[in-house]
């Protein structure tokens, strides 16, 4: 929206390239040359002048104070890259397209990490110490994300929830992976990337022999981890079964024996009832 100040006074007009493109500046230097003409307005004049300003900040647009903000073939691209960062910025713009975190220090992805980034199609966390990953961390962008990138941290394990809801092109590459069921279930079902799936290797395993092979290779051999959860689960339930029969069984013992007992001591009475009647009718007749 232009805005144009009548002259009053000998005051300067506004620019017009002050409120270009929806009220938004086209440059630092169009706005301290509008910032420039406000104190040769009279008090009318200044009024409209500010209201034009106030429309020309690109609220919804600023760029993280740690971060560049440009654009990458006409969308936004948000550059945070070696910035020692400890945490996910909180004031990234909405109409991000390309964000880039990598080489930082962030430790973890909380849950609605980038909800507010509806426009998000490439996401770079590589080259961190990322070691928790939140089940609802890339909450919001999932439908849209085409790239993530989880390459080079410290991740041992990850939920499956937060990555089989993605349909981007995933690396996970040059990880400490725990081979387990949830990691063999991303690898079935996720879309990783085909050039960084043999970097995918297991640094632990519930076998010795799995430990610094590729995952692939093992499950191409053979392996099932998530049967082997499920063989420990049976046994556990098992377990868990022939307990409560074992007490059930030692309660029915105790409940019969402790009757049996009470049943003895009846009995004992009632026989010990005839002989102490008899002897008082035989004093009776005495007396």
């Amino acid at each position: 929206m232009a805005a144009v100040l009548p002259e009053h006074q000998g005051a300067s007009l506004l620019p017009r390239s002050c409120c270009r493109r929806q009220g938004i500046a086209s440059s630092h230097a169009e706005r301290a040359r509008c910032k420039m003409t406000l104190p040769a307005m009279p008090a009318a004049s200044l009024t409209q002048a500010c209201f034009c300003l106030l429309l020309c900040v690109p609220w919804g647009s600023s760029c993280p104070p740690s971060c560049q903000c440009t654009e990458r073939a006409g969308a936004k691209a948000v550059l945070c890259s070696s910035r020692h960062l400890e945490e996910i910025p909180r004031d990234i713009p909405k109409d991000a397209v390309f964000l880039k975190l990598d080489a930082n220090s962030i430790t973890r992805i909380p849950s609605n990490a980038f909800r507010h980034l509806s426009h998000l199609e490439e996401l770079d966390l590589s080259r961190n110490a990322i070691e928790k990953i939140d089940r609802a961390a890339f909450k919001g962008v999932a439908a849209g994300l085409r790239t993530l990138d989880l390459s080079s941290n410290r991740i041992r394990s990850i939920p499956k929830e937060a990555l089989l809801a993605l349909n981007a092109k995933l690396r996970l590459a040059n990880n400490p992976w725990h081979c387990e069921c949830a990691l063999q279930e991303v690898l079935w079902e996720a879309r990783l990337d085909p050039d960084s799936v043999q970097d995918i290797t297991c640094h632990t395993a519930p076998r010795e022999e799995y430990v610094g092979k590729p995952l692939l290779q093992v499950l191409d051999a053979g392996v099932n981890f998530c049967s082997v959860r499920q063989r420990t689960t049976d046994v556990a339930m098992f377990i868990t079964m022939f307990g409560w029969f074992a007490m059930v069984i030692v309660y029915v013992i105790c409940y019969v024996r402790h009757n049996r007992e009470d049943t003895c001591k009846h009995v004992d009475y009632l026989k010990s009832l005839p002989s102490s009647q008899g002897r008082a009718e035989t004093t009776s007749t005495a007396l």
